[in-house]
């Protein structure tokens, strides 16, 4: 069952967005000449102007590229630093690895989902929060860690993911 609240497939453009998100497009896409090899950093480019690649420019890149659009989508699925929906201007990361497992990283997880009304790879339907899951951060020694943006904040509790989200004012 899927929540209705969540933000689920925006990968569209809103009516009025189409013809500024081909404008920015054209203008990502002028600085290359159309060749296969230019793939992933057209990609890159346009993830950086969009914070994600919107549907209508992955179309747009296999016309330029002459690729087919599975190519395109495919390269956009594969790698993890592209994304297919927009991320929310927040982005919380819950460490799911072994230290922070056996110190209740569960438990952290299942707060943050409760105080953010989403699951991991969700975000929040005013595009506030995204949440997402890591193997490991690498910071074991502070297990469980929670990393907000940049902000690394160890030895979590339910009560410190409250304090740090629990104020939106949902």
């Amino acid at each position: 069952m899927t929540n209705p609240s969540v933000v689920q497939d925006t990968r569209t453009p809103l009516p009025g967005q189409e013809a500024a998100t081909e404008e920015r497009l054209s203008e990502i896409l002028s600085s290359y000449q159309g060749k296969d090899d230019e793939l992933i950093p057209i990609l890159q480019g346009v993830q950086q102007a969009f914070g994600y690649l919107p549907e209508l420019a992955m179309k747009r890149i296999a016309e330029f590229l002459k690729l087919p659009e599975s190519t395109v989508f495919g390269v956009g699925t594969f790698y993890a630093q592209f994304k297919l929906h927009p991320s929310g201007k927040n982005i919380v990361r819950v460490c799911r690895g072994t230290a922070c497992h056996v110190r209740g990283g569960a438990r952290i997880l299942r707060q943050v989902e409760k105080e953010l009304g989403i699951k991991p790879g969700e975000t929040t339907p005013d595009f506030d929060y995204s949440l997402e899951t890591v193997a490991c951060f690498g910071a074991c020694a502070l297990a469980p860690v929670v990393v907000l943006n940049k902000n690394v904040s160890g030895r979590m509790t339910t009560t410190k993911v409250t304090g740090m989200l629990g104020n939106r004012g949902d």
